[in-house]
């Protein structure tokens, strides 16, 4: 085999910029082609990512075990809550039921106080009912001596007859002073 057999003809300058320049083109378009499929690579790449994001969030958000730990969370927040008040309300419920028990023990204490003494009230009313008629009879009886006895032991002296009424001091015919009721 020759070598002259094997080896193309020589180019020209000119078919050999036109060759070149082909080739240059050539590779711009594929430059071109390349850039553009990275694109679309990057672009699908993006994609998948953002798909795997959102599959895996999707998948959190379904997860029963993932999904009852929040409710649970929430749950314990809310009740947490509520069990302050229901504490605090207890606790309220607590300090005015002690307050209320003092209040009714002091007024059972009252009550009983006050029916003591209106038992003793009773007592010395019956005592004085008791001993109503004896004194009456006593002041009747003081009435009915004063009566009798008063006259005579005011008209001892001439100034305690003169205070009585319609009785006058006077000297008798034996010069004894008496004190005397005139009648008109």
């Amino acid at each position: 085999m020759s070598d002259d057999a094997a080896s193309p003809a020589p180019l020209s300058d000119g078919e050999l910029r036109e060759t070149l320049e082909r080739l240059g083109n050539l590779v711009l378009d594929m430059n071109d082609y390349v850039q553009e499929q990275t694109k679309a690579v990057n672009h699908a790449t993006t994609a998948a990512n953002e798909a795997r994001r959102a599959a895996k969030a999707t998948q959190d958000q379904t997860d029963p075990d993932q999904y009852a730990e929040y409710a649970v969370e929430v749950i314990d927040k809310r009740l947490e809550e509520r069990m302050k008040d229901i504490k605090q309300t207890s606790s309220d419920l607590l300090k005015v039921s002690s307050y209320t028990r003092e209040v009714l023990s002091k007024a059972d204490q009252d009550r009983t106080e006050a029916q003591r003494q209106l038992w003793e009230r009773e007592q010395k009313l019956k005592q004085w009912k008791s001993r109503w008629p004896l004194f009456g009879l006593g002041a009747l009886v003081l009435a009915l001596v004063m009566t009798l006895t008063l006259p005579a032991l005011l008209g001892t002296t001439k100034v305690s007859c003169e205070l009585m009424v319609g009785y006058a001091w006077t000297i008798t015919t034996t010069g004894t002073h008496i004190c005397v009721r005139y009648n008109e």
